[in-house]
């Protein structure tokens, strides 16, 4: 009997998990691993990717034990990444020349400052649909090859290959044999001209990144290559690629032009699907590739919130006002209506649609009588409003939205749901799977493997769970905003 299992390896920016998905796209098992966080200097932000390579093995060896598989009975593995962070290792022996530099980093800044200044953003902005920040995986690398002693000149020799999670992992996965990225992860490093499809020599010879360092792009379905029959214990075909915001698109059948989905973990990102036409965003969007298939790529328009679940932690780790996270529901529950506090959570900079590197966080608003509770809504509040944020730049840009998907950890809050629906004014929709991220890797691998016919077929199978509707009216809401808008003037660094 054919295989009917899928395993979905979600390599996110604080833990690595692995899900074993059936043929109907039900979660049969999964296993979970915690990321350590490596703050080296303030604004700077590593990860350990042999860490995350051991991480990777564990868990889908558990997931599988867990669904009481074997790796046999598996049609194919999907994976899908924290997206720009950034890895450069030796190709010969496979180790990292240095930690991954996360998306969050920030030590780039004035490197992209000083390429802002001499004009490269319009031409940057035109090919890439991305602006020049240092979230982005170039200059990430560009770092890494100056600072690392030997790195540049062995690059330069062809000795060096760089790429995001998905590379390195497919690189461990196969050996070695295969150096490929997906176009979605591809779109994110500021070389990748997204109409054409290919690594840009003028971008490249910009930031100082030879191109015999790139991965080749491919689509985010097909045969990347085949895990190493002793490390799952049979060989697997990994068949499944994309960017873990582009694999929430797609396990949310956000397939449609004009479908919106923001996802909640670390940070917060809202993609718009916008067809075969890759936009230019007047609102300081990013466009990007949603997801490629069979070389046709559909675009997206994208808002980046670089701080959503952080924040929870942040209360957690650093405030200490919380034990778990899920305990922030309740405290904010009982704080006073109206009162007046504001969380900016700029821990490293503001996305979009402000993109400034250098705005630190803030709370605003403080008054004798504030305390844990009207901080622990503040932090819920500063979600929603970023999200808003998201929202009104789409709107800006012509986007008709009559409701929003929802998916990640920070959505199973209800009171969260029904804030961020009053916020936006808007109808938000929790599919009953909220693990869409892991899913979409799952579809894109069983849509090569024949598990499912078509991106249709996959839409069919999306299933709500609830749907919250805005109920507070429009002056209220407008007027919680604006004084959102307020604080965020004055964080701001411009």
């Amino acid at each position: 009997m054919a295989a009917q299992h899928v395993l979905a390896i979600d390599q996110g920016t604080t833990s690595t998990r692995a899900i074993v998905f059936d043929a109907t796209g039900r979660p049969v098992a999964s296993a979970q691993k915690e990321l350590p966080q490596i703050f080296p200097k303030p604004g700077w932000v590593e990860h350990d990717p042999e860490e995350i390579w051991r991480a990777t093995v564990e868990v889908c060896r558990g997931a599988i034990e867990r669904a009481k598989l074997e790796a046999r009975d598996l049609a194919g593995i999907g994976i899908t990444n924290q997206r720009e962070t950034t890895v450069v290792w030796d190709r010969a022996t496979g180790k990292p020349v240095h930690n991954a530099i996360v998306w969050q980093d920030r030590r780039t800044a004035d490197f992209c400052a000083a390429l802002k200044k001499a004009g490269h953003e319009e031409m940057v902005s035109r090919r890439t649909g991305l602006l020049l920040d240092p979230y982005f995986c170039g200059t990430k690398i560009a770092w890494i090859l100056n600072n690392v002693p030997g790195a540049r000149n062995a690059a330069e020799k062809g000795a060096l290959a760089a790429g995001t999670i998905e590379s390195f992992l497919l690189w461990r996965f196969t050996g070695g044999k295969v150096h490929a990225s997906d176009a979605t992860n591809a779109s994110r490093t500021l070389l990748l001209d997204i109409r054409k499809g290919t690594w840009d020599s003028d971008l490249a010879r910009l930031l100082g990144v030879p191109l015999s360092m790139l991965p080749t792009v491919v689509d985010c379905a097909g045969e990347f290559g085949v895990a190493d029959r002793e490390i799952l214990g049979a060989p697997v075909p990994i068949l499944g690629m994309a960017g873990d915001q582009q694999a929430a698109t797609v396990g949310q059948a956000c397939t449609k032009p004009g479908m919106v989905k923001a996802t909640y973990g670390t940070g917060c990102f809202a993609l718009l699907n916008t067809g075969t036409l890759a936009l230019h965003s007047s609102h300081r969007l990013l466009s990007t590739i949603a997801y490629q298939l069979d070389g046709r790529r559909t675009y997206a328009l994208e808002g980046s919130i670089f701080i959503a679940g952080a924040a929870v932690q942040w209360l957690r780790d650093g405030l200490k006002l919380i034990r778990e996270s899920a305990e922030i529901e309740a405290m904010a529950r009982q704080a006073r209506d109206g009162h007046g506090v504001y969380m900016v959570p700029a821990f490293v900079g503001l996305g979009a649609p402000y993109w400034d590197a250098d705005a630190r966080g803030a709370l605003l608003g403080l008054t004798r009588d504030t305390g844990p509770a009207e901080i622990a809504a503040a932090t819920l509040d500063s979600v929603c409003y970023q999200t808003r944020d998201l929202i009104e730049a789409m709107r800006g840009d012509g986007a008709q939205i009559d409701e929003l998907r929802v998916d990640g950890g920070m959505v199973v809050n209800d009171g969260l749901m029904q804030r961020l629906a009053d916020t936006v004014g808007t109808p938000v929709e929790r599919p009953k799977v909220i693990e869409t991220t892991a899913l979409g890797a799952a579809f894109l691998a069983g849509l090569q493997a024949g598990l499912w016919p078509s991106l249709d077929a996959l839409s069919k199978s999306w299933a709500l769970d609830r749907a919250f509707r805005p109920y507070e009216d429009a002056a209220s809401r407008d007027r919680r905003y604006t004084g959102w808008q307020n604080a965020v003037r004055r964080v701001r660094s411009v």
